[in-house]
């Protein structure tokens, strides 16, 4: 599988990554605006377990971009480059997150609780239940089970949105392999305290854009990171959910801000 593609014209000084995990091409979107003004790549992940990322991220900047380099990290995808930041200092110049997860533990709840608030009964049940099939290791992806999880999400997650006509090429079907993997090993790292151990290495300059609506609490990226980062920028934008460059009344300034902090970051 290609594990990466590119926008715009060299050099190539920012890479935008997605979430999921397993998500492949849902934030290609980004990758194309962004390459009106520079050259972009956006890497796919493909490999199955957090490590494997990181050296598959650091294949795919070494060989194709002019370092240090902006990420832009969306969801499970924040994680992912701070992660490399902290590894790889001396290759990031600054990351900024969009949707990120919350860092500790103590925020999960209420994810599960903002959500379950906005489904009915029935969709509720058959939330709790795709999470369970997916957490029991038989799942497969002829079951369907993350494009069933990813239609109950859009109804929790989103606040008013509108079709990005390019997602119909862009998304590749979700890989809930890579989901089961991944996504294990990561919540068992902020459940130890590992993630936020491991985001408080970071030198570069964060930023962090999320929407009030996202039922990922701003709190869980807010507190724990303004805390231990000495260059941490917070942006909470009205009537947004977990993907602005999706919600029709927050993409305009969603990609305002997205500029700005890369315009100054170079």
């Amino acid at each position: 599988m290609i594990n990466v593609r590119f926008y715009g014209d060299k050099p190539y000084k920012a890479a935008v990554v997605h979430g999921g995990p397993g998500a492949l091409g849902s934030v290609a979107a980004i990758a194309r605006v962004l390459s009106k003004g520079m050259g972009v790549i956006e890497p796919l992940q493909t490999r199955t377990t957090i490590e494997d990322l990181l050296e598959e991220l650091g294949e795919v900047i070494r060989a194709n971009c002019k370092v240090p380099i902006t990420f832009i990290g969306h969801s499970w995808g924040a994680w992912l480059v701070i992660l490399y930041a902290a590894k790889y200092p001396e290759l990031v110049k600054k990351i900024i997150f969009v949707g990120s997860g919350p860092f500790e533990i103590k925020y999960v709840d209420r994810i599960n609780k903002a959500r379950r608030m906005r489904l009915t009964g029935t969709e509720g049940k058959e939330y709790d239940c795709l999470f369970k099939k997916l957490g029991a290791g038989n799942a497969t992806a002829k079951d369907g089970l993350l494009k069933k999880l990813g239609d109950l999400v859009a109804k929790t997650d989103n606040y008013c949105t509108f079709n990005v006509p390019t997602d119909d090429s862009d998304i590749i079907q979700a890989d809930v392999e890579l989901y089961k993997s991944i996504w294990n090993e990561a919540a068992a790292m902020r459940k130890s305290g590992e993630l936020l151990e491991q985001a408080s290495r970071v030198t570069c300059p964060v930023v962090a854009i999320h929407g009030v609506y996202d039922p990922h609490p701003a709190d869980g990226v807010k507190l724990p990171l303004e805390d231990r980062l000495s260059g941490f920028t917070f942006y909470l934008l009205e009537k947004c959910g977990h993907s602005p460059w999706r919600e029709r009344y927050a993409a305009e300034r969603f990609y305002e801000i997205l500029k700005e902090e890369i315009t100054d970051a170079n």
